[in-house]
């Protein structure tokens, strides 16, 4: 017998290719047939489950997931610069649509989402004045350095009238100065979770069809046009790793305002 004919190993075959990368949002699943998921509005669902509060996952190296619910992350981004990607960009970015053709847009905090959100304003020619915390300076260049116009107390007035707020610090009477500070016809959206309690204003201050929504959750629309647009800008983020364990010491940091951008866990 010839060399050909003892050879009898088998034919190699190319490594599988690397499964694709994806994120698991916020919003984790929904009916898909009550009256707001069959009208597009399927974060308002009244069954909705949500990742790490009715879903089990978030905090694992493994997790069960609906595919129709994640999104491919753009391989641009590593892990951890895509995570913030998920929750505070997806929730900016909901808020973002709702302040309409707005030019002059007033950020009060400036954290995760707001380094997102004033990069796809500079991208779309508009002008982002940032409202932070008294005395706190590192925020305000941080505002400064990601592109905002200007940068201020939330208790002072912005140099111009706004057409548009979006309110990301937990704070309520943080209303009734947006309110205070745009123009007639202009909307403040709340972009918060959870907010303390607003305190009680003057009708007129609302008065001349100002207007104050708030947002919830997103869609898995908003989802795949944010990446896309994040990919195409391209939104760069910031942020600071700590492994799971310094969890609280990543929420403390967050509480104190030590937090350049977005806190991220890593597993």
């Amino acid at each position: 017998m010839g060399e050909d004919a003892l050879d009898q190993s088998p034919t190699p075959h190319p490594p599988p290719a690397t499964p694709p990368r994806v994120g698991v949002p916020w919003l984790g699943w929904t009916c898909g047939v009550c009256s707001f998921c069959r009208s597009g509005r399927e974060n308002l669902c009244d069954r909705a489950r949500f990742t790490g509060y009715t879903l089990d996952g978030g905090y694992a190296q493994y997790a069960v997931a609906d595919r129709r619910f994640c999104f491919p992350i753009p391989e641009t981004y590593s892990s951890p610069e895509a995570a913030p990607l998920l929750c505070a960009g997806l929730i900016g970015f909901r808020a973002w649509r709702m302040i309409g053709e707005a030019r002059r847009v007033g950020f009060y905090g400036f954290g995760s989402a707001a380094q997102i959100l004033v990069q796809i304003a500079r991208a779309d020619g508009r002008e982002v004045f940032a409202f932070t915390r008294g005395g706190d300076t590192a925020a305000k260049q941080f505002a400064l350095a990601m592109g905002a116009v200007w940068a201020g107390d939330s208790g002072s007035r912005p140099p111009e009238p706004l057409d548009a707020a979006i309110i990301f610090a937990p704070e309520g009477s943080l209303v009734v100065t947006a309110l205070r500070d745009i123009v007639k016809g202009g909307v403040v959206v709340c972009a918060g979770i959870h907010m303390s309690d607003i305190p009680s204003f003057p009708y007129r201050i609302l008065w001349e069809e100002r207007i104050l929504r708030s947002v919830a959750n997103l869609t898995r629309r908003d989802g795949d046009e944010f990446l896309d647009l994040a990919r195409r800008i391209p939104v760069r983020i910031e942020a600071e790793a700590f492994p799971l364990a310094a969890a609280n010491e990543a929420l403390r940091s967050l509480r104190d305002g030590r937090i350049r951008g977005a806190a991220v866990l890593i597993v």
